[in-house]
């Protein structure tokens, strides 16, 4: 069993800023197409067709993105999608999402490997693929620069361990650890021990459910024996304005 997870619960602030109520839109599946398919979600999760079950995890918009699913996505993928509603959206982070989204993934047995990606970004299909057909755990990079008001840092400490860095405020950022590498994160990571990811998730709870997903994954490198992975991801965008859903639309052309 292969498992992918996306979360978009999110409100969309800032996609949605100077936009008056009744026309703001769920970033995930705002579509400029009359067809509805130019979307982040509908991308995303056509690039995780590969998995057996998608956990998709919800929340802001939430029958709208309901709706999205049953009547624009194709039926081979609809089929494998499980979709999760996180009733806390708008008053815990982001790990609260990914938690809800492994306790579903969880339901399932033999499981072989867990995907996550988040939900506002587009990355190309072969780097995608590249994530999907490597074994073991996958830590992903971005060839973006880093600025600390939006990029999550990826560094190696001094003891050679894989942390990660993020002001959830989007001011400076500040690494207190000596480290050897430092590099932006490309948000989309692949799991295979699945034990260790589930005691992570269970800590995460337990200890710091209103933290950000960084946790979650953190807690499981802390515990991974063996070396993960590295893919540096080709092209990679974060989609936080419509300027950057017109951007990203461009390279949906291109590869078509």
């Amino acid at each position: 069993m292969r498992i992918a997870i996306i979360t978009n619960a999110g409100i969309s602030s800032r996609f949605n800023d100077g936009i008056p109520e009744s026309e703001k839109k769920l970033k995930a599946i705002y579509s400029e197409d009359e067809s509805g398919k130019d979307t982040l979600f509908y991308h995303m999760v056509a690039k995780c067709n590969y998995a057996d079950r998608i956990v998709v995890v919800g929340g802001y918009k939430y029958d709208d993105y309901k709706n999205y699913i049953d009547e624009v996505l194709p039926s081979d993928i609809k089929e494998k999608i499980d979709l999760v509603y996180n009733e806390h959206y708008e008053d815990l982070a982001s790990g609260y999402s990914l938690y809800m989204g492994l306790c579903k993934a969880f339901e399932y047995s033999d499981i072989e490997d867990i995907l996550f990606v988040e939900g506002d970004l587009d990355i190309d299909k072969e780097s995608m693929n590249t994530v999907i057909k490597t074994k073991g755990t996958v830590l992903t990079t971005s060839p973006e620069p880093i600025y600390a008001n939006k990029a999550v840092v990826l560094y190696r400490d001094g003891s050679d361990n894989y942390k990660y860095a993020f002001n959830s405020s989007h001011g400076l950022l500040k690494i207190d650890d000596p480290f050897s590498v430092i590099l932006n994160s490309g948000q989309c990571w692949k799991f295979n021990k699945i034990d260790i990811l589930k005691e992570a998730n269970q800590r995460f709870y337990d200890e710091a459910k209103d933290g950000t997903n960084l946790i979650i994954i953190q807690n499981y490198l802390d515990n991974l024996s063996e070396e993960p992975k590295i893919i540096n991801l080709t092209r990679w965008t974060n989609c936080n304005t419509r300027d950057d859903y017109k951007n990203i639309k461009k390279f949906w052309e291109n590869e078509e």
